[in-house]
């Protein structure tokens, strides 16, 4: 049986692959497992300093399968869908901005769904210009989850995203990067090379630095301007302690290049 999800170790990266690609990489209890897996291991890997995430085959994720689990029948007429949001789904999305290492998500094809919003939870979203995505949850009948109603207000405004939500309509990569709901969008044939390339990039850059700004923009959803003024001032004291700093400021001093070692 082919592994749900693949993780390819680069030097200092890993790539993770949703990989069920005859079901356009749907999400099913194995998969979601896997990734929360696959975030820790990353963690735990001292020599990975950023990860990327992306799908096999022509669409990067359709959202959560519809298994007998969560179909009403009668044996089952009222599926606990809270319950598989609050087992599968927030550990997941939890997890991913909770990393203390930057999250690429390149977006082949749909991203449908949770798919969508687990692609909007990763830190840079790169979509080739055939990808789209699609809160399509109003056609069964339910709401967003993988906090689809958090990310989207904050990201592209309320208007748009009550609209998105409630009429469940596509939106291109285009006009995705226009809203500012994504990075960027690439032709799709240099998705996987710009993708791989950002992840090698962000990897060589202080990983503690954009550790701590994940903390801070995290924080700042729920502070207020003195209060987040405050933290900003404490976590830099915290980011001039690192040696990565110092490292920083050395090679600027001398013109160069520096070479940032991560710090972890």
């Amino acid at each position: 049986m082919d592994e749900p999800l693949i993780v390819e170790r680069r030097d200092s990266w890993h790539k993770l692959i949703l990989n069920r690609p005859d079901k356009l990489n749907a999400l099913n209890p194995s998969v979601l497992a896997a990734l929360i897996g696959a975030f820790d291991q990353a963690e735990a890997d001292r020599s990975c300093r950023a990860l990327l995430l992306t799908g096999a085959g022509r669409g990067f994720c359709a959202g959560q399968e519809l298994s007998d689990a969560i179909i009403p029948g009668p044996d089952n007429p009222n599926p606990d869908l809270g319950g598989i949001a609050r087992s599968y789904h927030q550990g997941v999305i939890a997890r991913l901005r909770g990393l203390p290492l930057p999250v690429v998500c390149a977006v082949n094809g749909v991203a449908a769904g949770a798919g969508a919003n687990i692609a909007l939870a990763c830190d840079v979203v790169l979509a080739g210009r055939g990808a789209s995505f699609v809160q399509a949850f109003v056609r069964i009948g339910l709401v967003p989850d993988c906090a689809g109603t958090f990310f989207l207000p904050r990201l592209i405004g309320e208007a748009r995203a009550r609209a998105l939500a409630m009429l469940g309509e596509p939106v291109t990569a285009t006009q995705a990067e226009a809203w500012g709901m994504i990075w960027q969008a690439v032709d799709d044939d240099a998705l996987s090379f710009e993708a791989e390339a950002l992840t090698t990039r962000l990897a060589a850059l202080p990983t503690e630095a954009l550790a701590m700004m994940k903390r801070l923009f995290a924080a700042s959803a729920a502070n207020t301007l003195d209060a987040q003024l405050d933290l900003e001032a404490r976590t830099q004291a915290e980011a001039g302690r690192t040696a990565d700093y110092a490292e920083g400021v050395r090679a600027f001093l001398a013109k160069r290049r520096p070479a940032f070692t991560g710090g972890r």
